[in-house]
């Protein structure tokens, strides 16, 4: 039988009305697989990855739906990404105000300008301290009266345990500023706060053929320096190299600097964090006109020492500021310790990597396929799957301490360094710029990417990127960049798409 005429136009007006649907269907499948396509696409353009592991995970930073995925179950090196996890615990454990102190304590009794017994300088972990802290410690002193103290300066860094580095700290690592040694009583050289180091600098000599001129920042007995460089003719070439030989206290500057040179800087660890401490106290104290008769040494403050003078820290909420946005391990290695102290341990990376762990599960994390053997990342037997970084950057958006650990990310593009930090170069003129929050991270063949991006439309969405065991270092963060600013780039991101 023929249809009648209004059948006709219904089933005309049906057809329609699917051709509509498909093709909404059509279009919806399209912008579905277009992260997953264009993903594809920056892969297969990067020989540089030939050869190596890749983990990717991306999810709706509203929902914590997976919206596309790629080796994010493979357990991976993350290296400085491993700081979102410490900083997240540390948060949590100690809380966004938590303070370092750093006190001075008296064992005897004052006569008149003469204290007579020995004084102590007792640290609790501050990462931060700057020569002018030991100076407005020293001048509380001086305001007592106290112009000869006839006893020992002891150094007391028993607050955390005495373990400097952490156990898969290679030691060629130990003479660079990123491997520096971890102590309770430390100081910094400015305020980028590279906790355990000094500043070597490097500028030329007066005339071509003399020794370059070669200072230390701040000045301390801990540390000497022998200078076998050359100032050359202006036309000549400039290559300084810097070494503290392993296990001492000796510095040794070698190479060229031509006459018109601009200043060399590279930050040196010392030897041992407690004596540089009390050195600069010292030298604090005979600012202030305060003599000492005895002996700089170790020690533990006795119980009945009187509390004569205290520095506080910056809060935990600005401290993060200069620990993310410059990826400081030593920041990191500090909080790991000053966890385990908090949680009633000894102040040990076994006891504060345990606290983290458990922080981690609270938040959802798979401990079971995430090995944590440091704070920092430095370690190449870290292991975590991307899935498990993205799930705790979903996690921590309820807590009412993110704003503090959002405001710590780099921000790509930005040149301010404590804005911008180890993001400032990167992405820049780009949808990505000011835009992606994201901590970096790099160890040999190994770089990391993971954070928060707003796309076009004005969804956040969460993304970590794991690249491991690559020969070629080349191009490597320009794959992190174009993800990230494909992912800016979007009008809409829908379902999962491998």
């Amino acid at each position: 039988m023929g249809l009648t005429y209004k059948r006709k136009v219904s089933f005309i007006f049906f057809l329609f009305l699917i051709g509509i649907f498909h093709g909404e269907s059509m279009q919806a499948a399209k912008e579905e697989g277009t992260v997953g396509q264009e993903i594809q696409r920056i892969l297969e353009d990067s020989p540089s990855l030939s050869g190596a592991l890749v983990g990717i995970s991306i999810r709706s930073a509203e929902t914590g739906e997976l919206i596309y995925e790629r080796g994010s179950q493979t357990r991976l090196r993350p290296a400085s990404n491993l700081k979102l996890l410490t900083a997240a615990a540390a948060l949590e454990t100690l809380g966004e105000d938590h303070v370092f102190l750093t006190e001075v304590y008296v064992k005897g009794v004052q006569v008149g300008h003469v204290l007579q017994g020995n004084l102590y300088l007792k640290g609790k972990g501050d990462p931060t301290l700057l020569e002018e802290n030991f100076d407005e410690l020293a001048a509380s002193l001086k305001q007592k009266k106290v112009t000869l103290i006839h006893g020992d300066l002891i150094g007391d860094d028993s607050w955390y345990d005495d373990i400097r580095y952490s156990k898969d700290l290679v030691w060629s690592d130990e003479q660079e500023y990123y491997g520096a040694a971890v102590s309770a009583l430390t100081a910094s050289p400015d305020e980028d706060y590279d906790t355990g180091t000094i500043i070597v600098k490097i500028t030329p000599g007066d005339k071509a053929g003399g020794k370059a001129v070669v200072k230390k920042t701040p000045e301390t007995d801990q540390v000497k320096i022998i200078n076998k460089t050359k100032t050359v003719a202006a036309d000549g070439h400039r290559k300084i190299e810097i070494d503290r030989s392993h296990g001492t206290r000796t510095i040794t500057v070698t190479g060229t600097i031509p006459e018109n040179s601009r200043e060399v800087k590279e930050w040196i660890p010392v030897k041992d964090p407690t004596e540089y401490a009390m050195s600069l106290f010292a030298k604090s104290m005979r600012k202030q006109g305060i003599k000492i008769v005895g002996e700089r040494k170790k020690g533990k403050t006795p119980i009945g020492a009187n509390l004569i003078a205290s520095h506080r820290s910056m809060p935990l909420s600005q401290l993060l500021i200069p620990f993310m946005k410059l990826s400081n391990n030593s920041h990191a290695e500090i909080l790991i310790k000053e966890m385990g102290k908090e949680a009633g341990g000894e102040g040990s990376w076994k006891d504060g990597l345990k606290v983290a762990g458990n922080e981690m599960k609270s938040l959802g994390l798979d401990m079971q396929t995430i090995k944590m053997r440091d704070g920092s990342g430095i370690s190449q037997v870290n292991m975590i799957p991307a899935n498990e970084i993205t799930r705790l950057l979903y996690a921590v958006q309820e807590k009412t301490w993110f704003p503090a650990y959002l405001n710590a990310l780099p921000v790509a593009g930005i040149e301010n360094r404590m804005v911008g930090g180890t993001l400032r170069k990167r992405m820049k003129g780009t949808v990505a710029s000011g835009n992606v929050r994201a901590k970096t991270g790099t160890i040999t063949g190994t770089s990391s990417l993971a954070g928060y991006v707003t796309t076009k439309r004005g969804e956040k969405v969460i993304f970590s990127i794991i690249l491991n065991n690559f020969v070629e270092e080349k191009g490597i963060t320009a794959i992190q960049d174009k993800i990230a600013v494909m992912l800016a780039e979007q009008e809409r991101v829908l379902a999962a798409g491998r």
